[in-house]
């Protein structure tokens, strides 16, 4: 009787202490026995529009966390914050303009590198309303006729901003005909509305945010896209850490995976993304967020565009890279294709 008694004490400690070791072992699963997820920050590139919708469809439907991945989305505030808030540790990932990244490296080395891109075709544009002096697709109705500077508002050191020489060489204008005026990003659509500036620094897709901001006279966007003078231009980029994407090249493929089949299927349903941008954004106007998706894909697909979503071409950053120092836009020899990109992360064709 006292073996027994002992025996069974002796089995109950052993279940008892292997309980506990499995409770304490959480770096395969989690509290309801599903795989442990790794915890990982993510920042939009500029607030939660309609073009950051595809985010939210991968944690939506779950991509992220097929990928392993407990994905924290918070609003970026544009390519260079959100460049020095990835390099300082206080996210993982983040969205920024390729272009943007590639001018921020050249000056300022951050810890920071591109590993997939959103966009095969810069989005950045000259945005302004119709009846006025610029017209649509003609990049000479930026100059005025009686010699005064044309006024562009926009966000100091932004996209449309810094690349503004590039563009205007290839389109065979004087740089110093177009003044930027500096103007928070929120009252832009506003204040060209107002008819306060001649146009707005804006991505192609902020066009139904520009109309729709016109409501007293209801006019139609007049649209000067960059990449159709300057094709060789990408437009946003998924950035990480330099030491993430040493030390975990795995969890940044699957993380880059993941958002970018999420992209692909924001592309393919866009009234589905905007609808699933609303339940985690309540104020989206699911029409307006729809109408940017929609005027997304052909940059993030072009026509001609052969490969597959988020690749990139290291020959073509060079180029950007030759056309950016050709016109003053950075200094020679000061970034080159491995410093700005790590194409052996990105997805290939």
């Amino acid at each position: 009787m006292r073996f027994r008694r002992s025996a069974v004490a002796l089995v109950a400690v052993l279940a008892l202490a292997t309980g506990m070791s499995a409770c304490n072992d959480d770096s395969t699963t989690g509290a309801n026995g599903d795989a442990k997820l790794e915890k990982v920050s993510y920042l939009t590139s500029f607030g939660t529009f309609g073009r950051e919708a595809y985010a939210y469809v991968a944690l939506k439907k779950g991509y992220f966390k097929e990928a392993g991945l407990d994905v924290t989305i918070t609003p970026g505030k544009g390519t260079v914050d959100v460049m020095k808030i990835v390099a300082g540790g206080q996210a993982d990932y983040g969205i920024g303009d390729f272009t943007a990244v590639m001018i921020t490296l050249a000056k300022q080395k951050l810890p920071v590198t591109t590993v997939g891109m959103v966009h095969q075709r810069s989005m950045a544009a000259i945005v302004a309303l119709d009846g006025g002096q610029i017209k649509n697709g003609d990049p000479k109705s930026l100059v005025k006729a009686n010699g005064e500077k044309t006024r562009i508002g926009d966000q100091p050191g932004s996209t449309n901003m810094v690349t503004f020489p590039l563009y205007a060489q290839q389109a065979g204008i004087d740089v110093k005909s177009v003044e930027f005026v500096p103007s928070p990003p929120p009252g832009l659509a506003g204040l060209l509305a107002a008819d306060k500036v001649d146009g707005i620094g804006q991505f192609v897709v902020g066009v139904p945010l520009v109309e729709a901001a016109d409501k007293e006279k209801k006019r139609k966007a007049v649209v000067l896209p960059y990449g159709d003078k300057v094709q060789d231009l990408y437009g946003n980029a998924i950035i990480a850490r330099d030491d993430l994407v040493k030390d975990n090249s795995g969890q940044v493929k699957k993380f880059t995976g993941a958002l970018l089949k999420g992209l692909e299927d924001a592309l393919k349903d866009p009234a589905g993304a905007a609808k699933i941008l609303k339940e985690y954004v309540p104020d989206t106007n699911v029409e307006v967020a729809t109408k940017e998706l929609e005027l997304m894909t052909k940059y993030t697909k072009p026509d001609d565009f052969k490969g597959v979503v988020g690749e990139v071409d290291t020959e073509r950053v060079q180029r950007i890279i030759g056309d950016l120092v050709k016109y003053g836009v950075i200094p020679d020899k000061s970034i080159t294709p491995a410093d700005v990109v790590n194409a052996g992360l990105a997805p290939r064709s």
